[in-house]
């Protein structure tokens, strides 16, 4: 039965967790008004949606809930999980209408859901590939046929869907969908576990919506039944052990990351320790050994897998955008649970970076794979035969203004920055706080708090971990010490409206040195300036090739701003040193003491990692080899 109490969009709703320590805020009360998110979330709704429908269309996606109907003849098209793609797109549409009004795609959504509805059979089954004859196989292979990941799918689109517009005919349609799939699985039912997790977390979103507690019960069948060998007990599928007893995150980037995300919105409802327990036993072991510097996860091609601690290759990075997406979302839950920032630090990491890497600036094209070097030959696409990456970049921007602020019983917390304007509510009492900054170019941010009536709250402001040094003033006096980075440094007092609270956070520019045990990136630095890693560009760099590029110690680092370049960035220059590889000519290896030590002065330009590969194809790396100093050659 559906709750008829719909209020807020949220992208997690915890307001009734017991054991969340933040609350989320509707999507729909903050304003983007910056010149970095803002045009990103316009072009999300004028080109990367409507494009991405279209594309829906030509390659079969919608076509198939069609078919399932008997409105059109032929083949089932492309995977058998193609029907995810379709539910991460109204996802997507549903946010960004939460945000802002757009008829031409609540016309086409509409039009979507119509044909989802009425592919659903009368038990409550719902899935495209598994109609006519291949009705029989329905929940016969669990491992490999992603049923229960696209039902997964379905029941977050259904449910953004529903607090955004009070539509409840799709979560409806969802309810008989998961009402059905408990008449078949459970205790005393037929065991199973999905091999591509997505239902779980799925599960309890619907659970917080209509207080039905089957379907929590139903996600914790499926996560308590991993570690059996229910479905082959491979680390691939994250079956090799039972969850509680994980000791490092292995197998499948995204499938790992999303069990993750299912196990923490368990805790949330439930509060079981070893839940917990694990939960920071896998984020330490994700962030200590197997994540990349610029919050990419999954560094083998094959299985799209994490490897090995610290087996972290640069061009063969797999980095899939998913699992930088699915990084996001895993350490939303861990902050509001913890309230703690290393996982804000996380999560704004592989924004930036990993997830922001895997759409063009123009709003049509893809990367699958993010490798941290190339030599010209790695191009977005603007569409793949395996299309999750695109509809799930797609939503997670869309809810993009919902990650920004939490409240708690005690205050509101400011998470990440950028030019808006956020309406809120703490104890019954509306507070707006308009934000004006320019990060993430510059670490200067002044909150301005107008709340209705003068009210005794705390304002939590995220320090960044990479912030050397941070100072807050209140009204223009300093706050005192300790202002810790990587920590919330909480201000409490009775506000009133006009009270400004200004935040100054150092962002020179960093050079980045990785773990030892990390082979490829001895002797190399990376670039870092505030939460955006950098990377050099053949394209930028005509006089030398980026790969054969040193960067002495001493060498002058300077930020400066582009506004003509790649839609306005902040870019790094700076003085390096380009070896002579002439002396290899004919030669693969040569002895040191045959080779003259040549090379020359030249002028550098680092651009931010997400904007690479947006113009002509040409080489990149992240990592750059430095040694020695600029007055010594």
């Amino acid at each position: 039965m559906v709750m008829k109490d719909r209020s807020y969009t949220f992208v997690v709703d915890t307001r009734r967790s017991p054991h969340a320590r933040l609350r989320p805020i509707p999507i729909e009360s903050v304003h983007l008004e910056d010149d970095f998110w803002a045009p990103r979330l316009q072009v999300l709704r004028e080109v990367t949606l409507p494009s991405q429908y279209q594309l829906c269309e030509e390659t079969g996606r919608i076509s198939n809930f069609r078919r399932a109907t008997g409105k059109e003849t032929g083949n089932y098209q492309g995977f058998y999980f193609n029907d995810s793609d379709i539910y991460k797109w109204v996802e997507a549409v549903a946010f960004s209408l939460a945000s802002k009004s757009e008829q031409k795609l609540q016309e086409l959504a509409q039009q979507v859901i119509a044909q989802i509805i009425v592919a659903q059979d009368q038990d409550g089954y719902l899935d495209t590939y598994f109609t006519f004859d291949r009705k029989k196989d329905r929940w016969t292979n669990l491992r490999d046929m992603h049923e229960l990941y696209c039902a997964g799918h379905l029941i977050q689109a259904a449910v953004a869907l529903y607090r955004v517009a009070g539509e409840d005919t799709l979560l409806e349609a969802t309810c008989r969908l998961a009402d059905h799939i408990a008449s078949v699985f459970g205790p005393s039912k037929r065991p199973g576990t999905p091999g591509h997790p997505e239902i779980e977390m799925a599960l309890v979103e619907l659970y917080r919506t209509t207080g039905k507690e089957d379907y929590l019960r139903l996600a914790e069948f499926f996560i308590d039944n991993r570690g059996k060998g229910v479905i082959g007990g491979s680390p691939y599928h994250i079956d090799h052990k039972p969850f509680r007893e994980l000791m490092e995150i292995v197998g499948h980037a995204v499938r790992s990351i999303y069990l993750n995300c299912g196990a923490a919105d368990l805790y949330m409802e439930t509060g079981e320790q070893a839940l917990w327990d694990t939960l920071v036993r896998l984020w330490q072991s994700m962030t200590e050994r197997r994540m990349y510097v610029t919050g990419g996860v999954g560094s083998r091609y094959e299985g799209e897998a994490f490897g090995d601690d610290y087996e972290l290759p640069n061009v063969r990075a797999y980095a899939e955008t998913c699992a930088a997406i699915a990084s996001v979302m895993w350490n939303w839950r861990m902050l509001l649970i913890s309230g703690e920032a290393r996982f804000t630090d996380i999560m704004e990491l592989a924004l930036y970076n990993g997830v922001l890497s895997g759409i063009s600036l123009d709003g049509r094209q893809y990367f699958y794979v993010n490798p941290l070097a190339d030599r010209g030959q790695h191009t977005r696409q603007r569409w793949f035969d395996c299309a999750c990456c695109p509809p799930n970049i797609a939503r997670l921007l869309a809810s993009l203004p919902g990650y920004f602020y939490s409240l708690s019983d005690r205050g509101i917390w400011v998470h990440l920055y950028a030019q808006s304007t956020a309406h809120l509510k703490m104890n019954g009492n509306p507070v707006t706080i308009a934000q004006h900054t320019k990060y993430p170019w510059d670490g200067e941010v002044e909150l301005i708090l107008k709340p209705g009536k003068e009210t005794p709250f705390s304002l939590y402001m995220r320090i960044p971990g990479w912030c050397r040094k941070a100072e807050v003033q209140i009204n223009g006096k300093m706050l005192e010490p300790p202002i810790q980075p990587g920590h919330y440094v909480e201000v409490h007092r009775s506000w009133r409206a006009g009270d400004t609270v200004h935040l100054s956070l150092s962002m020179p520019v960093e050079r980045i040195v990785c773990h030892p045990l990390v082979i490829g990136n001895n002797g190399r630095v990376a670039l870092k300036r505030g939460p955006i890693v950098y990377c050099i560009e053949q394209v930028d760099n005509p006089d030398s090739d980026v790969w054969n590029l040193v960067l002495p110690t001493d060498s002058g680092l300077e930020a400066e701003w582009a506004p003509d370049l790649l839609d306005g960035v902040m870019v790094i220059r700076g003085e390096a040193l380009a070896l002579d590889v002439d002396e290899f000519k004919g030669y693969l290896y040569r002895s040191i003491a045959d080779i003259p030590s040549k090379s020359r002065h030249v002028q550098f330009t680092a651009i931010p990692y997400y904007s690479w590969a947006n113009r002509e194809p040409s080489p990149m790396s992240v990592w750059i080899h430095f040694s020695g100093s600029l007055s010594s050659r």
